[in-house]
């Protein structure tokens, strides 16, 4: 198949990106120059990119060493449109995304063990480096993961930080086909949650607030539906015999305490919704039962690919919204609201 070749972009040519100036600032259209890609980089004609819960972090400065101006956004799609010196594996016209996983030293401890998601000193698209609320973005080769064929570029932007997390998190749980598996939370980690739970073949039990939410919840597939407002949600969990493991989705540490004693015994409560205030559970709800709380963050482009390919094989897809560049602050306001459905992305 022959190789699409792209004009190069003249050294002045501009485009638009949606940048945050200072903690807490809002967000600014504003013309940039079209970078240029470094040695062991790709620059990416951006097509689409995903507006998360997590952006927060950056948009308000949050992290540590956050530098301003910055441009947010680590679920990117697009198309090569430019490689840098000594970049062999990739090529223009190649369909790529970049995810939360920036990029790694190849030098740390972990490192060299293989464990790249833990390098000390990651990179995160969108804090380290500009991500994908702009045109065009420079990325590290490390950071990039090919898009199949079988999803477009706005069904595979929020797969690359959503689904990744959801798939990841659930298939290092330990969990067998037919064990009871719980997902709390029906929102934009949560309704991924449930259909990967769904086609790893687990018993899904839906956790929710409000009985509106059942209809969606079986039909994503989960096969049972607990309004976590009308009952004891970890009760209703002990009389299916105990959940092997719960993927707390929702960002409420509240509502993941409430569910300790919803594991049966070796349960696991793997968190992955991001929440500020601290986790409640005494020792005697771990000790007996032998239960355990593991966090989990996303994961390296390798497992990127799987979560990708395996979407396509088994029809699992967001819901979204879009909303074009320009209009950036009201897709983050959107995604803060709360009531997306249930994803938002960005256009270009």
């Amino acid at each position: 198949m022959a190789t699409l070749r792209i004009t190069p972009k003249p050294a002045t040519a501009t485009m638009k990106a949606a940048q945050i100036s200072k903690p807490g600032g809002d967000f600014e259209i504003v013309d940039r120059q079209i970078p240029q890609p470094d040695a062991g980089q790709v620059r990416i004609k951006v097509k689409a990119c995903g507006v998360c819960h997590s952006d927060v972090l950056v948009k308000e400065g949050l992290l540590p060493g956050s530098q301003f101006p910055r441009v947010p956004g680590h679920e990117v799609t697009g198309v090569i449109d430019e490689v840098g010196a000594g970049v062999t594996m990739w090529h223009e016209g190649q369909r790529v995304g970049v995810g939360w996983h920036g990029g790694h030293d190849n030098t740390c401890r972990e490192c060299r063990r293989g464990d790249f998601r833990n390098c000390r000193n990651v990179k995160v698209t969108g804090y380290s480096y500009d991500g994908g609320y702009q045109q065009y973005m420079i990325a590290p080769v490390e950071a990039l993961v090919p898009i199949p064929d079988g999803l477009t570029d706005v069904e595979a932007a929020p797969l690359l930080d959503a689904g990744i997390t959801t798939y990841n998190a659930l298939r290092n749980s330990d969990a067998m086909p037919g064990d009871l598996v719980a997902v709390q939370g029906i929102g934009g980690l949560g309704h991924l949650g449930i259909q990967f739970a769904n086609k790893f073949g687990y018993n899904v039990a839906a956790i929710g607030r409000g009985s509106e939410n059942a209809t969606l919840a079986k039909k994503l597939g989960a096969h049972v539906y607990i309004d976590s407002q009308a009952t004891n949600a970890a009760q209703e969990l002990q009389k299916l015999g105990g959940a092997r493991v719960i993927l707390a989705t929702a960002p409420s540490s509240k509502a993941m305490s409430a569910l300790v004693d919803g594991l049966g015994p070796n349960g696991k409560l793997v968190v992955v919704g991001a929440a500020l205030e601290p986790i409640e559970v005494t020792p005697s709800q771990l000790i007996f039962g032998s239960k355990t709380i593991q966090g989990w963050a996303a994961g390296t482009p390798a497992a990127s690919e799987d979560t990708l390919h395996f979407c396509v094989m088994s029809g699992v897809r967001p819901m979204i919204e879009t909303y074009p560049l320009e209009r950036a602050a009201d897709a983050y306001a959107r995604m803060l609201s709360g009531k997306a459905e249930f994803r938002v992305v960005l256009t270009m």
